[in-house]
């Protein structure tokens, strides 16, 4: 993925993330249960983080050369966005409770992306 790409990317999440977490705080407080609430704002919480990832992703990909390892790391994470703060979002919204089965996978796919971020850096050293 390019620089460019996902220094978009990360503007837009994290836009994305404090919208989720304005309605999360004004729009769902008096209507949601607390443990759906909760499941929300972890939701929002995850995806402002990875969205700042994205971001260090990108500026870190504008510093050095291309890097397979860069790339996929910024795909991991916009997908563990996704599959972790969008099963969360749905899971709140609708009560379906068997989403809750995808959140982990974003898990898994969230810490991939930061160990493909750490085997960068890894290979990248002097």
């Amino acid at each position: 993925m390019k620089p460019a790409t996902l220094l978009t990317l990360g503007g837009l999440n994290a836009a994305l993330a404090i919208v989720a977490g304005a309605f999360a705080a004004h729009g769902l407080e008096d209507t949601l249960p607390p443990n759906l609430l909760d499941a929300f704002k972890t939701g929002a919480q995850y995806h402002m983080y990875h969205a700042l990832g994205l971001g260090l992703v990108g500026v870190v990909s504008q510093r050095t050369p291309a890097s397979r390892a860069l790339s996929l790391a910024g795909w991991l994470m916009l997908t563990g966005v996704i599959l972790f703060s969008g099963s969360l979002y749905a899971l709140a919204l609708s009560g379906i409770t068997v989403l809750g089965a995808i959140t982990p996978l974003g898990g898994v796919v969230f810490i991939s992306a930061w160990l493909a971020f750490a085997w960068h850096g890894w290979r990248s050293r002097d």
